[in-house]
């Protein structure tokens, strides 16, 4: 059976592989090595624009849009953003607002022109529901007897009523 070459390592440490180290290791160890390499790859060196889309562009931009890659050049860099098919026309009208939200985020003009590519968006997961509030808790219940802030006390009782739906399972 024939060896396979390793695959050629560029001088760039981004583009290499963290070293091996012969034993178990805990995964965050290099996940952030591997996420930034990652983020380097599609062009952001910084990667607060895609962790904080939906503060930057706002709700309904985040919605129908998300960054995909962004290119620095000497006249401005240009972000590339996945939109959803019916969205990237109505987005175009927007583009310099858009821009001008993202360099003022990032501090730097960093972004240029904002180009569109049309695609559909995976869904984002919706939160999940929270449980139903359970049966009042008994009238000994020390809930009952807490003397201070409302807010508190509210708390206190919406885990008077938890604890006694899992003392009943």
């Amino acid at each position: 059976m024939a060896r396979t070459p390793p695959p050629k390592q560029s001088g760039d440490p981004a583009e290499q592989p963290p070293p091996r180290r012969g034993r178990a290791t805990a995964v965050a160890r290099d996940a952030g090595l591997a996420a930034g390499a990652a983020f380097a790859r599609a062009g952001f060196g910084d990667p607060s624009l895609v962790l904080h889309w939906a503060e930057i562009a706002g709700p309904q931009i985040a919605r129908i849009a998300r960054p995909l890659k962004l290119n620095e050049g000497p006249s401005g860099g240009v972000l590339t953003l996945l939109a959803e098919p019916g969205a990237a026309l109505f987005l175009g009208h927007d583009a310099r607002a858009l821009a001008g939200r993202i360099n003022a985020y990032l501090g730097r003009a960093a972004v240029a022109r904002v180009k569109f590519v049309q695609g559909a968006l995976a869904s984002a997961p919706l939160p999940p529901r929270p449980p139903k509030p359970g049966p009042n808790p008994d009238s000994d219940d020390p809930v009952h007897k807490y003397q201070g802030p409302e807010g508190l006390k509210t708390a206190l009782g919406s885990l008077a009523r938890w604890r006694a739906t899992q003392q009943k399972r």
